[in-house]
């Protein structure tokens, strides 16, 4: 069923999902009594490079020093008035703030409730515990579905009383768009840009490990989650001797083929790499979890259409609040890119990632009117995602409930404790030479402020080569730069507006 998008403008999207969801994630419940008033659009208010008020955020951001550019705007939550903004209407790129917009898009489209399935199907008879027919592994697109959970279905199956399957072993993942990365910008072998799709298993990512054994190296491949953790084909690993790239990646076109320079392995150790084809590394592991419960099932096969079958058992993840409440904790790309897929395909049929993430822009404009931003997924992750910070702002004084789902940063220094009372709240999102901290500030009154803080030098990113793009040079001070300007700018705005 498609679902037409109405056109409302400043509408809280938040208010009364949380305390409706029946989850104890909130440690303060939010006012989900008033709905926020309407306001003018933010983009209105603040024009490119304009300035709202004087006062000495000019001064912070010049003392600064970051290059490229550095874009904000606060707003006071209770009235939507713009109270300092500095390129309040450029739009810039919110690395991963973006996941507070996904996470209130995926609430307001699937509720707060909503759960991903994944069941296991039949397509014919079972008939003294044998199954005449195929059986199904059908992914409903959880990001969050792990080896344990893997365990707990094949389990089920066989207390379900499957003891042999006659048919095929099937693996379905079109529940939503398949890609084999969510950024093709990013190196190969970082865990934090792996595929997507209908099936997924442990955040799409396969746990290397290595162990001196005298002259020679014992290497594993496993899917690890809390209590499972099944060797997996999928994925595989060789060390070669040479001097660069320390990962080397191949796609056979059906499992992926890594090697390890030998000189970067040392001692032991373990690093997490990237899954591209995680539906037949979900299928490859639950067949060995069902051998184990005593079913043999063939190889894995990919079904492009998903028969018409019954369904023998299911498992489910947790509702979405907890779940978004996770992903904007430890900043999790895959569960960002399922769920604002999911919320995206309640509009039709939206067939790929960067098609999700301009469904999500247009919510956004007709929702709370901010206009001018491009979203190429849904983390944040891809390099040409851009939106205002006022346009940020704006979202973020109408969904000011969404306070309590946001980390609690700490503001306070060696030298400058953190004024009593004030409390922060917010996401923070990081890419090479792009710093941001979007969320909601409580100051030592109570006055809730809303804010967005974007700091970008693009030119000196683009000029990273894709290689070194996992910790480039000068990276790591410039982002550390730009998070004493957060902390400074915020401290400044909750002192100036008390």
């Amino acid at each position: 069923m498609t679902h037409k998008l109405h056109l409302l403008n400043r509408r809280s999207v938040i208010t009364g999902v949380l305390s409706a969801a029946g989850t104890s994630v909130l440690a303060v419940t939010p006012n989900a009594s008033e709905r926020p008033r309407q306001r003018p659009n933010l983009q209105k208010l603040v024009s490119p490079g304009a300035k709202v008020r004087s006062s000495d955020s000019e001064r912070l951001v010049q003392a600064a020093k970051l290059g490229g550019a550095v874009g904000f705007a606060v707003a006071d939550v209770r009235t939507g008035k713009i109270l300092d903004a500095r390129m309040g209407g450029v739009a810039l790129p919110p690395a991963s703030t973006l996941k507070v917009v996904t996470a209130l898009f995926a609430i307001d489209r699937l509720g707060g409730n909503h759960q991903f399935q994944t069941r296991v199907l039949a397509t014919g008879p079972l008939v003294n515990g044998r199954l005449e027919g195929d059986l199904i592994l059908a992914g409903g697109g959880d990001p969050t579905m792990d080896s344990d959970r893997l365990a707990e279905l094949a389990k089920a199956l066989r207390e379900a009383g499957v003891t042999e399957v006659a048919g095929r072993f099937l693996l379905w993942a079109g529940a939503l768009p398949r890609g084999k990365r969510i950024d093709a910008e990013q190196p190969d072998h970082v865990a934090y840009n792996p595929s997507y799709g209908g099936l997924n298993l442990n955040f799409n990512r396969v746990h290397f490990q290595w162990r001196k054994q005298k002259e020679d190296y014992d290497i594993t491949m496993h899917a690890r989650s809390r209590n499972y953790s099944p060797a997996t084909d999928v994925a595989q690993m060789t060390i070669a001797e040479r001097k660069s790239p320390v990962f080397e990646y191949r796609d056979w076109g059906h499992r992926d083929q890594w090697s390890v320079a030998d000189w970067a392995l040392g001692k032991d150790g373990a690093r997490w790499l990237p899954v591209r084809y995680p539906a037949l590394y979900a299928g490859d592991v639950f067949r060995t979890l069902a051998r184990s419960n005593g079913i043999v099932l063939k190889p894995g096969e990919i079904a492009t259409v998903l028969p018409e079958a019954r369904e023998l058992v299911s498992v489910s993840s947790d509702g979405l609040v907890p779940m978004v409440q996770n992903m904007l904790k430890f900043s999790t790309n895959l569960t960002a890119e399922c769920t604002g897929m999911a919320a995206s395909r309640t509009f039709g049929n939206v067939d790929t990632l960067e098609a999700s993430g301009a469904c999500m822009g247009g919510w956004c404009m007709a929702n709370f009117g901010v206009a001018g931003m491009r979203f190429m997924d849904h983390s944040g992750l891809g390099y040409a995602s851009q939106i205002s910070p006022s346009g940020m702002t704006n979202i973020l004084a109408a969904n000011a409930g969404i306070a309590p789902l946001l980390k609690t940063v700490n503001l306070a220094t060696s030298d400058t404790p953190l004024p009593k009372g004030m409390l922060v709240r917010a996401k923070t999102g990081t890419l090479n030479f792009v710093s941001s901290l979007a969320g909601i500030v409580t100051n030592q009154n109570g006055r809730d402020l809303a804010f967005a803080i974007f700091t970008a030098d693009t030119e000196r990113r683009d000029a990273v080569p894709k290689a070194q793009r996992e910790r480039p040079s000068g990276s790591r001070s410039w982002a550390n730069r730009s998070r004493r300007l957060q902390r400074q700018l915020l401290r400044e705005w909750t002192s100036q507006f008390g």
